[in-house]
């Protein structure tokens, strides 16, 4: 059994505010998804500073709003339904992978509508640069001692505060490096190595990420309010599910595309 390290989730703390690592993981999410993006769709697509930062401020909001009417819908909309000021009350937690995901996509499609730019080519970007910010929210849920594993036997098992006593998988740490940085080197190699059309490598990012995260929901701890959902599966995994179809669907018809003349 490996010791968890129980690092404190609080940075610094000055007077009231605190710093804490949940909230440097979104924002190092950002900006590291935002200098990834920065060549590739200013110099690649054309786009102007202002319309990057527009772009950039259009993902964010979509990640904000998605993540969390996400979580309310998705994972506890009975509750919500009858405390429905409590959707606001964001910092007592609940935010949706999924949701977010949603979300930021329909930020760049409005942008793009505005804007008058590519749209798949903006989502083909929005896909690898999200996996940056999955290895350093799911880092910061390790710090939290939140979203841990089930109960394992195996010695790399960690006992999470709040847990019980019982060793359990590490998943957030699972979700770290498969989610964040084996498919971003996946996506990363796609698109430098292969010559794919405009949103293959989006539906390749879907589909990509639903499947590694059906897998580790295997071995994550469901919800305690949800447990599975259908049969052995999570609501987690049936998410996975319909975004995975999408992304083959995606990819597919991308694939089948004739290029314009």
């Amino acid at each position: 059994m490996l010791e968890y390290p129980n690092i404190d989730p609080v940075i610094v703390s000055i007077g009231p505010l605190k710093i804490q690592w949940y909230g440097m993981a979104y924002i190092g999410g950002i900006i590291g998804g935002a200098m990834f993006g920065y060549k590739r769709l200013c110099k690649g697509m054309g786009l102007s500073m202002d319309q990057f930062i527009n772009l950039v401020y259009a993902i964010v909001v979509g990640i904000l709003l998605g993540g969390r009417l996400g979580y309310v819908i998705f994972y506890d909309w009975g509750y919500y339904w009858s405390n429905p000021a409590s959707i606001l009350a964001i910092w007592q937690g609940g935010m949706s992978y999924h949701g977010g995901a949603i979300g930021a996509m329909l930020g760049c499609i409005i942008f793009s509508y505005q804007n008058k730019v590519r749209v798949w080519g903006i989502l083909d970007i929005l896909g690898i640069s999200s996996t940056i910010g999955i290895f350093f929210g799911r880092l910061a849920n390790f710090i939290n001692g939140e979203l841990y594993g089930r109960v394992t036997t195996h010695p790399w098992g960690m006992i999470f505060p709040g847990g019980g006593p019982e060793p359990r998988h590490p998943s957030q740490l699972y979700e770290a490096g498969l989610e964040g940085l084996l498919l971003f080197g996946i996506l990363y190699t796609c698109m430098t190595r292969c010559q794919l059309k405009e949103g293959q490598l989006f539906g390749l990012y879907m589909a990509g990420y639903g499947s590694l995260r059906f897998l580790i929901e295997f071995v994550r701890e469901p919800d305690a309010h949800l447990g599975p959902i259908l049969g052995p599966l999570t609501m987690g995994q049936l998410l996975c599910l319909i975004m995975i179809t999408a992304g083959i669907t995606l990819y597919q018809y991308q694939t089948q595309k004739k290029a314009p003349s």
